[in-house]
C-alpha cells in the first residue's frame, strides 16, 4: 500500500493490505474512488514508483531487486501501461506519437494501425498535432501506442473517461482482441465508468 495510507484502516479494500495476484489471459477490473491510489497502484506495479510498503512480485521475483536492464526488458516485453494523462508529446502528430513506439519495437504492422485508427474514428486526425486534439481523441491514440508492444499485461488506467459509449466499446472489443492474440492479461481502472465486458475479477481498492 502507499506510505502515505500507512496507519490508516483499509479493511475494505481489496488491494491494499492483501494478497493479490494478476494472471495471464485474464480481465480485471480495479475500482475506486478518486484519491485512494488507483493510478499510484499502476505505478508501483510498472516500477515507476517506489513509495510503498509491502511487496510486489513479478514472476516470484520480488521487482525491488530488479535493475534498470530488468526494468527496459520487461517494458519492451512484458508490460504495457496507458497511462491516465497519456503522456504524449504534444508538439507531435497523433502517428508520429505512435511511431516513436512501433519504430522502436516494430510489433505492429501499418495496416493494423489505420485498421485502429479507423475503428476508433480517428483516421482524419492521424496527421493533425496532439496538442490540438481533444482529450477523448488523445485517449484513442494513447491506446494504440500501448498496443504497439509484445506484452504479458496491459495496465489502462481510466481509458475511457472522456469517451462515448460507442468508442467504449470499441476500445473494450480492440483491447480484449489484442489480448487473446498475445495471451495476456487486461487490467482497468475505473472511479465510476469503465469498459462494458466480462471481467474475471472486479476487485475494490
Amino acid at each position: 500500500m502507499p506510505k502515505v495510507f500507512v496507519g490508516q484502516d483499509h479493511a475494505e479494500s481489496g488491494v491494499w493490505m492483501k494478497d493479490i495476484a494478476f494472471r495471464k489471459g485474464l480481465v480485471y477490473l480495479v475500482e475506486a474512488n478518486s484519491g485512494t491510489g488507483k493510478s499510484s497502484l499502476c505505478s508501483y506495479i510498472f516500477g515507476y514508483r517506489k513509495d510503498y510498503e509491502g511487496r510486489i512480485l513479478f514472476d516470484d521475483k520480488d521487482i525491488s531487486l530488479l535493475k534498470t536492464n530488468d526494468w527496459v526488458s520487461i517494458r519492451q516485453k512484458s508490460l504495457s501501461l496507458l497511462w491516465q494523462e497519456l503522456r504524449l508529446f504534444p508538439e507531435l502528430t497523433a502517428m508520429e506519437n505512435i511511431q516513436i513506439k512501433n519504430k522502436l519495437t516494430g510489433f505492429q504492422t501499418q495496416e493494423q494501425i489505420d485498421r485502429w485508427f479507423d475503428m476508433l474514428g480517428i483516421t482524419d486526425r492521424k496527421n493533425t498535432l496532439i496538442g490540438r486534439m481533444s482529450f477523448g481523441q488523445q485517449q484513442r491514440v494513447a491506446l494504440i501506442r500501448a498496443l504497439c508492444q509484445p506484452f504479458d499485461f496491459v495496465f489502462v488506467d481510466e481509458p475511457i473517461s472522456h469517451l462515448d459509449d460507442a468508442n467504449s466499446q470499441i476500445v473494450g472489443r480492440i483491447l480484449l482482441e489484442e489480448a487473446k492474440r498475445q495471451g495476456a492479461g487486461i487490467v482497468v481502472t475505473s472511479i465510476g465508468k469503465h469498459i462494458e465486458m466480462k471481467y474475471d475479477e472486479i476487485l475494490k481498492l
